[in-house]
């Protein structure tokens, strides 16, 4: 979608002490995320962008990349060090990272 513009990263090369960014909507992210990350949906991005901080490289993710992608041009654009995450929270599950969910049940992508 956004060819070499958008720097990628696997799931196994984002570091355990990492700022994660989820842009994913509020159920998906209730339901399982990353255990540190921080939520900030797609569609709140523009006008939040100023939580994410600019000193130190973001990862960012959503449910397969294509969400994740957007944000990552996004934020590249205006100044940011960001990366997207491949295969997103989908391959965050495979891979076996730790997951949390807000809803007290059992962790899940959806």
């Amino acid at each position: 979608m956004f060819g070499s513009e958008v720097p990628e990263a696997d799931v196994t090369e984002v570091p355990g002490d990492a700022y994660v960014l989820d842009v994913r909507e509020d159920d998906e992210w209730n339901a399982g995320h990353a255990p540190d990350a921080t939520h900030i949906p797609l569609g709140e991005l523009g006008r939040r962008a100023a939580e994410v901080p600019q000193d130190r490289r973001v990862y960012v993710v959503c449910r397969v990349g294509g969400r994740s992608a957007q944000a990552v041009a996004a934020l590249n654009q205006a100044g940011w060090d960001s990366v997207n995450v491949a295969g997103g929270m989908q391959a965050w599950q495979h891979a076996g990272r730790d997951l949390a969910a807000e809803d007290g049940a059992e962790p899940r992508v959806i």
